[in-house]
């Protein structure tokens, strides 16, 4: 990562941040939490949290990464060295870029069934299908780890390829290109949704404020979807902020990327839930939501086969805008630290991915009854990824705030607020 390096323009950090941001976490998590978790109840306590601590740590992260013009972790370390902060700092860099690699090992698997269903609904063999038979393909997805392996490696393949080539060339034309694509393929999903289904319950669905509804794990569910959508505490906007134009503001790119983000869920999420509801279908179905509820709503509606199509290459489109994102943080520091070209690094960050990420692809079906993780944590493979990065994220949020508020000094945080 060279000092050099800006994006060619600055708002196009804004564009990339919303890339990272867009994602599984808005199209998949967002919409089967909140019907798991009461629905408006669960927006508000997320909607709070956005605003209350997702978007000042999201300027505090930015803010290290433009001051670093570094990867999390050379960054961190030079931070550490010009403020004369203590060492143990550096854990800011280092969690950052673990969460990264280790969330892009499980999310280019999940992204991946998109890829499945994509060709599903184009072909038109889910049209007319029963609710038993779509349950029933999903089942048989997840049990065939050779075609989620297929898919793991289509996805994260692409998502190096971007990478690979460049911050101008691959990132940043790339994000160009598809952030208004997402955009455009958004509103027209909504508007067949609104059209064909149930828009009227999926409003009161979703913005029906009763907080009764949510229960404790819903409040850190909400919470925690705060950090996941904003990408927060995953290196991936430290990594992108070292990029960011010196002219550009703070304060407004944050909020505009927090704003835009919470607008993409919940225009998702009414669409997804008119589909459902205007079928006669129940919200609070879980993970299963977008894979077994969403494509059963779609089997009976009209030109519901292409529109289908057309939802999961959103969903392909916004999963790889936040895959490059997490690809970032680690290939910069292989970059930095051993010297190694770009293609080189990026390539050795992906193979390291595709590794870890068959442990998610077992733990949908070799290891989905029994597993080495089973007798000490109770959870598979994936599930046990999946709560180490919902630990690491938070705390990394935390001790960037706190870092930015303490031991950085007060001139360079002025100095680079003031814009």
């Amino acid at each position: 990562m060279s000092q050099s390096t800006i994006w060619s323009h600055k708002g196009t950090f804004l564009l990339a941040a919303v890339g990272s941001a867009v994602g599984l976490g808005n199209l998949w998590r967002f919409p089967y939490l909140a019907g798991e978790n009461g629905g408006g109840a669960f927006i508000l306590v997320y909607a709070l949290t956005i605003a209350a601590v997702g978007i000042p740590i999201l300027i505090a992260e930015t803010l290290l990464g433009r001051a670093s013009r570094k990867s999390p972790i050379m960054g961190m370390k030079e931070l550490i060295s010009s403020n004369n902060s203590h060492s143990s700092w550096k854990m800011i860099g280092w969690m950052g870029a673990l969460a990264a690699f280790i969330i892009l090992s499980f999310y280019s698997v999940i992204a991946g069934w998109a890829i499945h269903y994509t060709g599903l609904m184009f072909s038109g063999s889910l049209a007319g299908a029963t609710a038993e038979e779509i349950s029933t393909g999903f089942d048989a997805l997840l049990a065939s780890p050779s075609l989620l392996i297929l898919y793991h490696s289509l996805f994260l393949g692409v998502s190096v390829i971007i990478v690979g080539m460049g911050v101008h060339k691959g990132i940043e034309n790339g994000l160009r290109f598809m952030m208004p694509a997402l955009f455009i393929i958004l509103l027209i999903v909504f508007v067949y949704a609104a059209i064909e289904g149930d828009l009227a319950a999926s409003l009161s669905f979703l913005f029906t404020f009763n907080l009764d509804d949510l229960s404790l794990q819903g409040w850190l569910d909400a919470m925690g979807q705060s950090f996941f959508t904003l990408s927060l505490g995953m290196g991936a906007i430290m990594a992108y902020g070292a990029y960011m134009s010196p002219e550009a503001s703070l304060t407004r790119t944050a909020i505009s990327i927090a704003i835009v983000d919470t607008l993409v869920a919940l225009v998702a999420g009414v669409a997804i839930f008119a589909l459902v509801f205007g079928q006669g279908l129940e919200a609070g179905q879980g993970p299963g939501l977008m894979f077994v509820t969403l494509p059963l709503a779609f089997a009976d509606l009209p030109g519901g086969s292409l529109l289908g199509g057309v939802f999961f290459i959103l969903v392909i489109g916004a999963a790889l805008t936040s895959a490059i994102s997490l690809v970032e943080p680690v290939a910069g520091y292989f970059i930095e630290r051993f010297k190694i070209s770009r293609p080189k690094a990026v390539i050795l960050m992906g193979l390291g991915c595709w590794l870890l990420g068959l442990l998610t692809v077992f733990s949908f079906n070799i290891w989905s009854t029994e597993s080495f993780t089973h007798d000490l944590f109770g959870k598979n493979p994936f599930d046990t990824l999946e709560f180490m990065t919902n630990v690491m994220m938070p705390l990394g949020g935390v001790l960037i705030a706190l870092y930015v508020g303490c031991p950085l000094k007060n001139e360079l945080v002025a100095q680079q607020m003031a814009t």
